[in-house]
């Protein structure tokens, strides 16, 4: 189903170094990535061998896309695809490795992201430009302690939902276009209330039209508000993982500490690439 979305690549991810061996050899202390690397293999015309090892600092079962970063990075250091391509073959590799019907803003914003910007992208089309963020605020992402993987939620469940014409999911889906429009309006004139209030309308929207939020992430989102961030809401597929908050950039730090459990303070960054 065709809609819109405005991601924004972190500063938080993962990084592949590899050198030139005979034979396809990854590792990685974050687990096992056999599936995902014959995947990959299986995506694309002609892969070069190396050997890699792959690092991360993106935090696993959070709802920060940190299946799409691995098959991203994984895609563009044995592939060499760029844009939208690229994001294409993480997408089809990660069904494969998976088998979760996951749609491409994921890998679409690992792989298109630009510094200090978001991503305005339409699923139909898959056309996209990047939307500026005001230099006045910082990301920060806060944990809700209940880990989530897509395959072990109903994330194959909602899709299957909007498939039939659910009332309620298509009213979710119908609603967030509207709000992704406002809220790139909201950010290129800096009206910070409107901000707020579309991400609270966002995230009560997944709350009761697509119910795919937890008691915890509520709670973290009313917890955000009362602690001074300009806008707060869910982030990832739900079911459990963390909130992203936009918070004024000097007290960006002194609000993650207030918050409870684990909290990231982060900005928009370039995307996938060769360092």
């Amino acid at each position: 189903m065709g809609g819109l979305a405005l991601p924004a690549a972190i500063e938080l991810g993962v990084t592949l170094a590899t050198e030139p061996a005979e034979e396809l050899s990854i590792s990685s202390a974050e687990g096992d990535l056999t599936a995902s690397v014959s995947a990959v293999v299986a995506e694309l015309p002609e892969v070069q061998p190396c050997r890699g090892v792959l690092t991360s600092t993106l935090p696993i079962g959070k709802g920060l896309s940190s299946s799409a970063a691995v098959h991203v990075v994984l895609t563009l250091a044995l592939g060499g695809l760029e844009g939208i391509e690229l994001a294409r073959a993480a997408q089809r590799a990660e069904h494969r490795a998976l088998g979760v019907p996951s749609g491409i803003l994921d890998q679409a914003a690992s792989a298109l992201g630009r510094e200090g910007h978001a991503v305005l992208l339409d699923f139909e089309t898959l056309a996209f430009e990047h939307v500026r963020l005001p230099d006045e605020l910082a990301i920060v992402v806060v944990d809700s302690g209940v880990t989530r993987r897509n395959a072990e939620t109903g994330y194959a469940s909602r899709k299957r939902e909007l498939e039939e014409g659910m009332p309620s999911r298509l009213r979710h889906i119908e609603s967030e276009n509207h709000r992704v429009r406002a809220v790139v309006s909201a950010l290129r004139e800096h009206d910070f209330a409107a901000l707020g209030a579309l991400f609270r309308e966002s995230h009560e929207s997944l709350r009761h039209d697509f119910e795919v939020t937890t008691p915890e992430l509520d709670g973290l989102v009313e917890l955000a508000y009362a602690g001074g961030a300009v806008a707060a809401r869910m982030t990832g597929g739900g079911f459990g993982g963390a909130i992203v908050a936009l918070v004024d950039v000097d007290d960006a730090q002194r609000f993650a500490e207030r918050m409870p459990g684990a909290s990231w303070v982060t900005r928009a960054s370039a995307g996938a690439r060769e360092l």
